[in-house]
């Protein structure tokens, strides 16, 4: 299964995190799960990163190269069809980041792993919601 990790459950998982639920957890250490990190989730850190929003061990560039390579996380970059998909949603989060995430798991057919509610709110698969995968 394909898995898209929301920014935060990124931050979670390579952080150590105890707000980072146990069926998260077991769904990240699965063999059989394909982790994937999007490019606007690295986009996100970034821009939080240089404005003092999120504070990491090390530069956000160096600590993203790093846990995507440690964790076997893949990049997913952003497409034409992902960025048309956003005009289609309903206007339930305005989010951009997170707006791209639904669309980008709509399109590539991915599960989206979040504690995000606002996400659950959209014709999408997200993790641990029975109904949805």
């Amino acid at each position: 299964m394909k898995y898209l990790l929301d920014t935060h459950i990124f931050l979670w998982w390579v952080l150590d995190s105890p707000k980072l639920n146990n069926y998260a957890r077991k769904l990240m250490i699965d063999d059989d799960a394909d982790l994937f990190l999007s490019a606007a989730s690295a986009w996100e850190m970034a821009i939080k990163a240089q404005i003092g929003k999120l504070t990491l061990p090390e530069s956000v560039i160096e600590f993203t190269r790093r846990q995507l390579m440690l964790n076997e996380i893949r990049s997913l970059d952003i497409t034409t069809e992902h960025a048309l998909t956003t005009f289609e949603l309903p206007v339930h989060h305005k989010d951009p980041f997170d707006r791209i995430l639904i669309a980008q798991a709509i399109v590539e057919n991915m599960v989206i792993i979040t504690n995000d509610a606002f996400i659950k709110l959209y014709e999408v698969r997200v993790a641990g919601d029975p109904s949805s995968i």
